[in-house]
């Protein structure tokens, strides 16, 4: 039985449960689009009172900046970025109402060495299968020969291939905990699904696999790193026909992978297809370049990787801590609802691009110490022309256009709006 976390609601004279087995969050408050949504009678509780960060056995909860604030046991919660570990049987008001957590097969998983570093872990698997101590096929027979970059649970090594001379790219990911066999085949379902993916303008991923609580890969090296990267390299900004450039490139390996027919192996052995994957963390850091230097090719890397990873419950992380890097380009819908994952949400993540690209800033303003959760649930994005009043009008219309995300977003599809900045330009 796999673990699971519920939420007895007590509001009045009804009760209702709310059981999760799956990473997500939940939104509560007064608000429609909240999945615990309190009425309107209950006139302390805000629209967007607070937020639980769901990770089986895992619950977390953070106050988000509510008028009459979160009890957990009585005490209040402080506002702010952090989250509240909570267990079994602990009590969560707001106002009149009442949240009771019960927790089941909360068994405490064993933990990594918290000192041991995913680049190590690397270093230590191809010892390993250098010397035959254990069969990693799809890594021995590799050279290391320098990091490229490293996440919070992540690193990325250049890689030679002895036998070819290839240079790749090696990923490491390392779980949080001890690796169960559902959330190892759940996970590895997934890369295959990326490792599906054949397009000149997607990273390709050649190899990977599992062993122990270190996940590895292999995949095309882009050598001119990241469009974050870049930019810093050049000053800060792009200009207008750089960043457009780059977006088109964006928006044709989008519109590849939105509708690709790709295989999936389910759980029982049988294999289906998936229409269409979704990225859900596109940003300057996850758009790569690669090619001649006067001509660069752009590639999405990691499709879904990073997200499958943690909605795997392997990385371990709390709302703010997967989200982090992520939330200056992410659609208000996919904070409400962790698993949201349709095409438009990378759509208006692509346009928060350019915006970044173009006036160094992104879409929302996020003051230091302010929730950027609540921000983004809150705040609507600044118009591009307030940063940069220089730029055309019709780009800047079809920019501030794209992202607009309340009540929804109203991009279509990745075709359609590369004509649209065409025609912008």
């Amino acid at each position: 039985m796999p673990p699971s976390v519920s939420l007895i609601v007590r509001a009045g004279s009804s009760a209702e449960v709310h059981t999760f087995t799956r990473r997500t969050t939940c939104l509560v408050g007064r608000g429609e689009e909240c999945g615990i949504r309190l009425t309107r009678s209950e006139k302390k509780v805000s629209r967007h009172h607070c937020m639980f960060d769901v990770n089986p056995p895992h619950l977390r909860v953070k106050d988000l900046g509510s008028r009459n604030g979160t009890y957990v046991n009585g005490r209040p919660l402080k506002g702010g970025p952090a989250a509240r570990e909570l267990t079994d049987g602990d009590e969560i008001r707001l106002g009149n109402a009442l949240l009771l957590v019960t927790v089941t097969d909360a068994k405490p998983a064993t933990a990594p060495d918290a000192r041991q570093d995913p680049a190590d872990a690397l270093h230590t698997l191809l010892a390993a299968a250098d010397a035959g101590e254990t069969d990693l096929t799809a890594i021995r027979g590799y050279q290391l020969l320098q990091e490229l970059g490293r996440g919070g649970q992540g690193v990325v090594h250049l890689a030679r291939r002895e036998e070819t001379g290839e240079l790749l790219a090696l990923k490491t990911l390392l779980a949080h905990g001890s690796v169960s066999s559902t959330a190892r085949d759940g996970f590895l379902r997934e890369f295959a699904c990326t490792r599906a993916l054949r397009h000149r303008n997607v990273v390709a991923f050649h190899g990977g696999g599992v062993h122990g609580s270190t996940f590895y890969f292999t995949c095309e090296f882009c050598r001119w790193g990241s469009v974050a990267d870049w930019v810093v390299r050049v000053g800060g900004r792009l200009s207008v026909e750089q960043a457009p450039a780059i977006t088109l490139q964006t928006l044709r390996g989008l519109d590849y992978a939105h509708a690709a027919e790709v295989p999936v192996r389910l759980p029982d052995g049988t294999v289906t297809v998936r229409h269409g994957l979704v990225h859900r963390d596109i940003k300057p850091q996850n758009l790569l370049l690669t090619g001649d230097r006067k001509r660069m090719t752009l590639k999405i890397a990691d499709f879904g990787l990073a997200k499958a990873f943690d909605s795997a419950g392997l990385s371990g992380h709390t709302l703010t801590g997967a989200m982090g890097g992520s939330l200056a380009f992410m659609p208000r819908g996919q904070v409400i609802d962790f698993k949201y994952a349709r095409p438009e949400a990378d759509l208006w993540a692509v346009m928060a691009c350019p915006y970044w690209m173009l006036t160094g800033s992104a879409p929302r303003d996020f003051p230091p110490g302010a929730d950027p959760v609540a921000v983004v649930l809150r705040e609507p994005p600044v118009p591009v022309r307030d940063r940069l009043p220089s730029l055309p009008r019709r780009l800047a219309e079809l920019i501030d256009a794209g992202l607009i995300d309340r009540p929804r977003i109203t991009l279509t599809t990745a075709f359609d709006l590369r004509s649209a900045i065409r025609q912008a330009m």
